[in-house]
C-alpha cells in the first residue's frame, strides 16, 4: 500500500465517522466535533490532491471559525436550546424510515460500484500552479464568476432570513408575565420581624 493510498483510506474513515456522528449524535456539542472531523477529513483529500491552498482554507475557514462558532453559539443557547418533546407516532416512523433510506442507498451504491470499469484511469499530470492562490482565483474570479457571486446572494439572503426568523420567535413570548404595578412584586414579609407595624404618625395641631 502507497502512502497515498493510505493517506486516501485515513481520510475517507475520518469523514464518514465524523458524518455519520454529526446526523446521528444527540448532543449537539458531540455533532459539532463530529462536523470537525468530516472537515479535517476533507482537509486532508485536498491535500492528497495537491490543493495546498484549498487545504488551508478548509483548515482555517471551517475548523478554525464556522465550527468554533457553532460550539460558541451551543454554549451559549444551551444543548437543549430549541428542542420540542417528540410524539409517539414520529418516534415510530423516524427508525424505520431511517433504516428503509440506508438500505435504498446502500443497495445503490453497490450497484455503482458493481458496474463500474476495473481498469484504472491513468490521470494527467497536473501543472506547476495546480493548486496555488493564482489558480484558485483565476477559476473562481474568471471562468466561474456567475456561480460565486450566486452562491455569495444566497448566503445574505440566508443570514437575513435567520435575522427574521430570530426576531419573529422573541416576540412569540406567551408565557411572559408583564408587571406594570410595582406593588404586584410583594407578597408579604419574608421574616416575622418585619410584621410589625410601624406607628402612625401624629397629626400636627
Amino acid at each position: 500500500m502507497t502512502p497515498g493510498s493510505a493517506l486516501f483510506i485515513v481520510s475517507a474513515v475520518l469523514c464518514l465517522a465524523g458524518a455519520v456522528t454529526t446526523v446521528v449524535s444527540r448532543s449537539p456539542v458531540r455533532a459539532a466535533m463530529g462536523l470537525l472531523g468530516t472537515i479535517l477529513g476533507i482537509a486532508l483529500l485536498f491535500l492528497k490532491l495537491r490543493a495546498e491552498f484549498l487545504s488551508a482554507i478548509q483548515l482555517i475557514v471551517y475548523a478554525g471559525a464556522v465550527v468554533v462558532l457553532f460550539v460558541f453559539v451551543i454554549m451559549l443557547l444551551g444543548t437543549d436550546a430549541g428542542s420540542e418533546p417528540e410524539s409517539e407516532a414520529r418516534s415510530k416512523i423516524a427508525p424505520p424510515l431511517a433504516g428503509g433510506m440506508f438500505l435504498a442507498f446502500a443497495t445503490a451504491l453497490f450497484g455503482l460500484l458493481g458496474g463500474a470499469i476495473k481498469t484504472p484511469t491513468a490521470f494527467t499530470v497536473p501543472s506547476p500552479d495546480h493548486g496555488t492562490i493564482e489558480a484558485v482565483g483565476t477559476e473562481m474570479f474568471q471562468n466561474t464568476l456567475v456561480p460565486f457571486e450566486l452562491t455569495t446572494a444566497l448566503l445574505i439572503v440566508a443570514v437575513v432570513g435567520a435575522i427574521a426568523v430570530g426576531r419573529g420567535r422573541q416576540g412569540q413570548k406567551p408565557n411572559q408575565r408583564v408587571i406594570k404595578n410595582p406593588q404586584d412584586f410583594y407578597v408579604g414579609p419574608v421574616m416575622e420581624r418585619d410584621n410589625v407595624s410601624q406607628p402612625e404618625p401624629k397629626e400636627s395641631v
